[in-house]
């Protein structure tokens, strides 16, 4: 994503190019094809000619992920560039100081959550409502519905997922076993089928919410949907848990990284089972204080990834 948004914003500065070479560095560069990096790039830009050059044992200084577009005339000198860095999620950056952007809320930690939900009374969602604003419901309806929907055909699709391993889908037979075995069994094997599904939906390059990056959107679309399948929640329970694992996932991110090409996969797959961690533990009635610690085992449960 970062990079087709980095290539829209280069298509906008450079619309008379007669060639665009795009450069990726390093991470991007060694799972670029992977990734549908390069096309992702190329589709952004047409209809301008683009030449994809990869960089997997070189990287620019302020992050793995770095990738320079440069801009030709018709002498074929380069005369407008810009060097960019995808940071997690399909955040971009020009500099490693500010991928983290301003903090937005005005509690920066865990700790700083709970002295507020304590001091208040309140519970981490009313946080996300006063600071975003009402409008916020429908922003996450919005993300609920995509990570819904986006599980919904990866359990329905069958076939060969793009690339070339010729990986078959297999959320769908993992949902069809589950189903035949006992309680125990069953509830992992439809959780596992539930995340693999979006993560399929990814895999092929269809829509699904970062949560907080499209590598690790399975987890907690999974969870949501297996505790609202077991407790029968609401809608805006639903959505009340969406927002805490948000929070969640805001903390990590202003505090560490959720790139994995610079923490490594605790910070994708790690952060997204904090935030289901403590959506679970929102909707199964626990406390503030139950919530940060789920969310701090998530991420403790994940070091060896780092």
């Amino acid at each position: 994503m970062a990079p087709a948004r980095a290539a829209r914003q280069f298509h906008e500065q450079c619309t008379e190019a007669l060639l665009v070479r795009l450069h990726l560095f390093g991470s991007l560069a060694a799972t670029g094809r992977g990734h549908l990096t390069d096309k992702a790039a190329v589709d952004a830009l047409h209809p301008l000619p683009v030449k994809v050059l990869f960089h997997p044992e070189a990287t620019l200084p302020k992050h793995p992920n770095g990738m320079r577009f440069e801009a030709l005339n018709a002498a074929g000198d380069v005369y407008s560039s810009r060097e960019v860095y995808s940071v997690g999620g399909g955040a971009l950056s020009d500099d490693k100081e500010s991928a983290a952007d301003t903090p937005r809320y005005p509690v920066a930690s865990m700790a700083d959550m709970l002295e507020w939900s304590e001091d208040s009374g309140n519970p981490f969602w009313k946080l996300v409502a006063d600071v975003e604003g009402e409008d916020v419901w429908a922003f996450l309806k919005t993300v609920y519905e995509a990570m819904n929907a986006a599980m919904v055909r990866g359990l329905e699709m069958e076939g060969i997922l793009p690339g070339g391993l010729r990986l078959p889908r297999r959320a769908q037979q993992f949902k069809r076993r589950a189903m035949r075995l006992d309680v125990g069994v069953t509830r992992t094997g439809r959780l596992s089928a539930y995340a693999l599904a979006v993560a399929e939906e990814n895999a092929a390059g269809g829509v699904v919410a970062t949560a907080p990056t499209c590598g690790s959107s399975g987890v907690v679309p999974a969870v949501l949907r297996f505790l609202r399948e077991q407790l029968d929640a609401s809608e805006h329970e639903m959505l009340q848990a969406l927002a805490i694992a948000g929070l969640v996932g805001n903390v990590v991110k202003h505090n560490a990284s959720i790139s994995g090409a610079e923490v490594g996969c605790q910070g994708e797959i790690g952060t997204a089972c904090a935030m289901a961690d403590a959506a679970a533990a929102w909707l199964l009635g626990g406390s503030s204080r139950h919530i940060e610690y789920a969310a701090g085992m998530g991420l403790g449960h994940h070091f060896g990834l780092a």
